[in-house]
């Protein structure tokens, strides 16, 4: 059943690219997908249906889901150019907390914290709320909850902590 859920994130993504960006059917699409993100893990925990092809397919659905989504959110909205460079510092961050991870434990470490969590949560929000805060405001919301995310990532995986 989860991996059902998962896999329907797929479809839900490829069927987004033919529905105008902002109609009611892209934001179906969309809010659906994004339903079966937070979802699908829970069902498997309580399934007992947990394992590595689950979390493989949640992987490759999150890929489909957020290229989706990049490919049509971006151009409609308007970023400001100092959020980019605050998302590149960002991306920094998490490619030295990906190398420094490597170097201590001899493998690539994903770390899943709760602000991590919580900034997809933001990142998942942040196009539905474009009509009632402007851009410029909540964009700074979600870069101060991915560094602190980052940083805190970066801290757990050199220590060997677990949120």
């Amino acid at each position: 059943m989860a991996n059902l859920i998962t896999f329907s994130r797929v479809i839900l993504s490829l069927i987004m690219l033919f529905f105008p960006t902002g109609s009611s059917r892209f934001y179906c699409c969309y809010l659906l997908a994004g339903f079966s993100d937070m979802i699908d893990g829970t069902v498997a925990r309580k399934c007992e249906t947990a394992n590595d092809f689950g979390a493989r397919l949640d992987t490759i659905a999150d890929v489909f889901f957020v290229a989706a989504s990049v490919y049509k959110l971006l151009p409609v909205l308007n970023i400001p150019v100092e959020i980019w460079i605050w998302t590149g510092v960002i991306a920094m961050i998490k490619v030295i907390n990906i190398i420094s991870g490597y170097v201590i434990n001899k493998q690539f470490i994903s770390v899943h914290t709760t602000a991590n969590k919580l900034t997809g949560l933001l990142l998942f929000i942040l196009p539905l709320s474009t009509a009632v805060i402007d851009i410029r405001y909540s964009t700074i919301v979600v870069c101060m909850a991915a560094t602190f995310a980052a940083i805190q990532e970066g801290h757990f995986i050199r220590t060997g902590k677990q949120s």
